[in-house]
């Protein structure tokens, strides 16, 4: 069993959808910046305790494990990682809404709108 802070290198740490991936090439290139990677990770707040968070970032970390999804640069930094270990990203579009979405394994509660959780 792995400890908290401890990463396997052959497991499948994050997965973003091709659907996400799509969408997050979209709104990059509306940026128009060079440069751009999209920074994944958590902070404190929400409804259940903690907040996924996802923004475009241009300052990468030596704290920052990088990925790449078709050619979508991505980071997560590793306190966020130990979170985000086997979540999933997709982006979903319907009449109730649409955006973004994690969906994590490893979080034991989540809220209604699907923002925050506890792990």
């Amino acid at each position: 069993m792995l400890q908290q802070n401890q990463l396997s290198p052959t497991e499948t740490l994050i997965t973003v959808t091709p659907t996400a991936v799509s969408e997050a090439k979209r709104l990059m290139a509306m940026e128009q910046k060079e440069g751009l990677f999209l920074r994944l990770g958590v902070t404190s707040g929400g409804c259940s305790g903690m907040s996924y968070s996802m923004s475009f970032d241009s300052v990468p970390s030596e704290m920052d494990r990088e990925f790449d999804f078709d050619g979508l640069p991505v980071r997560v930094d590793l306190k966020a990682l130990m979170y985000l270990k086997g979540c999933t990203v997709d982006f979903v579009t319907g009449l109730m809404g649409g955006g973004f979405k994690f969906i994590n394994p490893s979080a034991k509660r989540s809220c209604s709108c699907g923002s925050s959780f506890t792990c």
